[in-house]
């Protein structure tokens, strides 16, 4: 992970001034990517939230995470803001429910530009942060054009404005996932949800106990990858 050089400022938001006063660490922001369209309906909904649950459990239990991960979470089937970035202390896990159709261009130009607004803050409160995670999850075939946002993630890994990740479940177009991402993307095995958020609050964990200009080494993801 490594630090943001400092863009154009925009316009601050009064109320994160006395968030980042009250909480000066530097922050490790993750952006949850989460696919609830129909075919999502039934086991692997409820296994998502579950997941989430586990993620916000593990990270509650590490002193550092918990001042310094913000998780933020956007959902599609329709393309929304569940949840805005917060620290893991003061995270709700939104409700999720299955309907529409699955809008990934979208989603991706959504979560790029959730991240780009919270840099702006970080930058015009003086607090450091690591280089953001994107971190999708979705089980079908986008049903969008998804061609704009694939060139936004390729610019944004070569910038190094944040780091992105695909995992598939299912019966995803795990093509579509290798066109998308920079990185291989993972295949889900089964609905190991439970394990996939084990993993990621611990790779989450040891970012946060890092510096922003370290290099962290990930924990290896085969609990939970299986391979077709």
């Amino acid at each position: 992970m490594y630090p943001e050089e400092f863009e154009d400022q925009k316009p601050f938001q009064p109320f994160a001034m006395v968030e980042f006063a009250e909480n000066p660490e530097p922050r490790c922001p993750c952006v949850l990517l989460l696919d609830t369209s129909s075919s999502m309906q039934g086991r692997p909904i409820q296994e998502l939230a579950e997941g989430l649950e586990r993620l916000r459990t593990e990270l509650l239990g590490d002193a550092m995470a918990q001042k310094r991960v913000e998780i933020g979470v956007i959902t599609f089937g329709p393309v929304r803001r569940a949840a805005e970035f917060t620290t893991v202390d003061q995270f709700e896990v939104p409700p999720l429910s299955a309907r529409g159709d699955t809008p990934l261009g979208a989603a991706v130009e959504a979560a790029i530009a959730m991240v780009r607004e919270r840099k702006d803050q970080y930058r015009q409160a003086g607090v450091a942060y690591f280089r953001p995670w994107i971190f999708l999850i979705t089980d079908g075939a986008p049903t969008d054009d998804w061609s704009r946002a694939a060139e936004a993630v390729r610019e944004g890994e070569a910038g190094k404005a944040f780091s992105f990740f695909a995992v598939g479940v299912e019966q995803a177009d795990m093509d579509v996932l290798r066109r998308l991402s920079v990185r291989p993307p993972q295949k889900l095995e089964g609905l190991k949800f439970g394990q996939l958020f084990q993993w990621l609050s611990s790779s989450l964990a040891a970012v946060s106990h890092s510096r922003p200009d370290d290099a962290v080494i990930l924990p290896a993801p085969e609990s939970w990858t299986r391979i077709d």
